[in-house]
């Protein structure tokens, strides 16, 4: 389970604006953000399958990916983790990917995966699990997006919630810089839970109650899960990139900030 909120091409001083929440079992190994071998990929990296749940590269592209709140799984599935490395490896821009990733989409059980390549200001969002049942492809359009574990900017109450304090603190600061880890700190932190009335009924009650809120902490039968890291990524219209996380080693949470610059290469 995880939530985003995002601002694409939509601030005069920022393409791309994105606060990030990973939750998952505490047990699950877990490599916080760095730079990969190969020294062109900047994310966290599962330490179960390799994969990643948010990263980007020197050549302009991000992408990231949340897994769909549903009952049952696919038969031997694929890591949606994948999906944003491979992105991210390949030399093909959104679109394109996004038709590659079609073909396989039965493989993995439910996902949403954004692809950016802030080159061609091209965002794509791509899902398996779409209202009618086929694999849904379609262009972001500029503004203010939630992703959580339903389709983009599906109304549930901690998506409702996130997007109205990410917009006052836009209000608050108008066009001028964004204080990318003040927000991270204050808005992806919120404890706040649902009304257990307006939960979405695919789980039980009481543990969709304890994913209601913005920051999750729950107990399950697998252990303790919750919120692991929280990240902020701002792109500045001068190509620089800042990717703030903050991550829970064991009973310590730990901050750092990665900077780059976007190489101008261009996709194909």
């Amino acid at each position: 389970m995880c939530i985003a909120v995002f601002l694409w091409q939509a601030h005069p001083l920022y393409p791309f604006f994105l606060l990030h929440n990973r939750d998952e079992h505490r047990s699950r190994p877990t490599e916080p953000v760095a730079w990969w071998d190969n020294g062109e990929i900047l994310g966290g990296r599962d330490g179960l399958a390799g994969g990643t749940w948010l990263a980007c590269s020197r050549n302009g592209k991000i992408a990231f990916v949340t897994n769909v709140r549903e009952v049952g799984n696919v038969a031997e599935p694929k890591s949606r983790g994948e999906l944003p490395v491979r992105f991210l490896e390949s030399k093909k821009n959104p679109a394109d990917f996004a038709k590659e990733v079609v073909m396989e989409a039965h493989r993995y059980n439910g996902f949403n995966l954004i692809l950016v390549d802030l080159s061609s200001k091209s965002m794509i969002y791509v899902t398996n699990r779409s209202k009618d049942g086929d694999v849904l492809v379609s262009e972001v359009p500029p503004g203010i997006h939630v992703l959580s574990t339903a389709s983009l900017d599906t109304p549930w109450p901690k998506a409702v919630r996130l997007r109205s304090n990410f917009e006052k603190f836009l209000e608050k600061h108008g066009g001028s810089e964004l204080p990318a880890e003040e927000m991270a700190n204050k808005l992806m932190t919120d404890t706040t839970k649902a009304d257990k009335t307006k939960l979405s009924g695919i789980y039980s009650v009481d543990f969709e109650h304890s994913l209601s809120s913005i920051f999750v902490e729950a107990n399950t039968e697998q252990g303790r899960y919750g919120t692991r890291s929280i990240s902020a990524i701002s792109v500045q219209i001068s190509g620089e990139v800042a990717f703030y996380e903050k991550y829970l080693k064991e009973e310590s949470w730990i901050e750092h900030t990665a900077s780059y610059m976007v190489e101008q290469t261009g996709t194909g």
